[in-house]
């Protein structure tokens, strides 16, 4: 089991470099990247100067100093290296929009992501775990069926779209909630409860909407793995020795049910991090999710490469935790 947890571990460098390499390539063939929009910036402005829109005003010079600005001037290979030389060294480079170190934004915005992601995952599997536990032994009664409604409601809409539909009822007509934002204007100002009450006031919208999709999975998924498990023969067996029935669930079939929802941890961890991009710039959080869509409408590629450091990361190390809780889980797994 250690060699294959020490194999696992080496092959997290190869598969980060593949990931990056890639996204690394694509940014350089994308339309509209900073180099266009420099050039359309430079003959907009000489045409409200009164010059010729249809003659360029960017010399071959300048083309070459704003290929060398934005790193545009070498090979993919050669740049791609480089930029890797300072990654190791913990820089991410400058963002074209802020002018900003993109580890100081990062840093200032992890936090945001990794208070909605932590609640989010605390929420989700305290939850999903019992409801589903209890909808599998109340399987087809009352119960059951009231909570495949919701249940059901969370597959077919999407976090984004119950994002908008929350604000224009809940917030916008309502007033019940704040339309947007991590905390309110005043925050500052408030005492110690009075922050935690306004805090809590906004996260309402945006974790209802960050967890209905895994909700939804997760609570299935423990349903019908528990029930297949209580309807296996050790499971028979054990009831007809005499063990009793909550012992043989939460002794027995639990334990084999909980690994599937293991498997499924080192995805949720990025929620850490990234959150959903599409949920925290409807709500207008400003967490690592909206600096990804910032970075992405922009053409900001140095921002767009910092966020991808860290979800690669975080996704790959919880690739390597959820199978050390498989083998914590399961016993009969040995990594051969």
């Amino acid at each position: 089991m250690r060699d294959y947890f020490l194999r696992r571990l080496l092959l997290i460098p190869p598969t980060f470099i593949g990931v990056t390499l890639l996204v690394f390539a694509i940014t350089r063939f994308v339309p509209g990247g900073p180099l266009e929009r420099a050039i359309m910036e430079a003959r907009t402005s000489e045409t409200r100067r009164g010059g010729d829109m249809g003659r360029s005003s960017t010399s071959e010079e300048q083309l070459a100093d704003l290929k060398a600005y934005y790193g545009l001037d070498k090979p993919i290979p050669v740049a791609y290296v480089q930029w890797l030389g300072k990654v190791v060294r913990c820089d991410l480079g400058t963002s074209h929009r802020f002018n900003e170190p993109v580890r100081d934004l990062i840093t200032q915005r992890l936090p945001v992501s990794l208070v909605y992601g932590g609640i989010t995952l605390a929420l989700t599997y305290g939850v999903c775990i019992p409801l589903g536990i209890a909808k599998a032994i109340r399987h087809r009664t009352g119960f059951d069926n009231a909570t495949s409604a919701l249940i059901f409601f969370g597959y077919a809409v999407p976090g984004y779209a119950l994002g908008a539909i929350l604000i224009v009822f809940l917030a916008a007509r309502a007033e019940w909630f704040p339309m947007s934002g991590f905390v309110g204007e005043n925050f500052s100002d408030l005492s110690i409860w009075g922050k935690v009450v306004d805090l809590a006031h906004h996260a309402v919208l945006p974790l209802v909407c960050y967890a209905i999709t895994s909700f939804a999975f997760l609570t299935m998924l423990m349903k019908n793995q528990l029930m297949d498990n209580l309807a296996a023969d050790f499971v028979r067996t054990a009831v007809a020795k005499g063990v009793s029935f909550k012992t043989a669930v939460l002794r027995h079939a639990l334990r084999n049910s909980l690994i599937p929802l293991a498997t499924h941890l080192g995805a949720s961890l990025t929620v850490f991090v990234g959150g959903s991009y599409l949920i925290e710039f409807i709500f207008d959080i400003n967490g690592m999710g909206l600096l990804g869509v910032q970075s992405i409408f922009d053409r900001d590629y140095p921002s767009v490469m910092g966020v991808l450091v860290v979800s690669s990361l975080v996704l790959l190390t919880g690739n390597v935790i959820s199978d050390m809780l498989i083998a914590l889980i399961d016993p009969r797994v040995r990594f051969k």
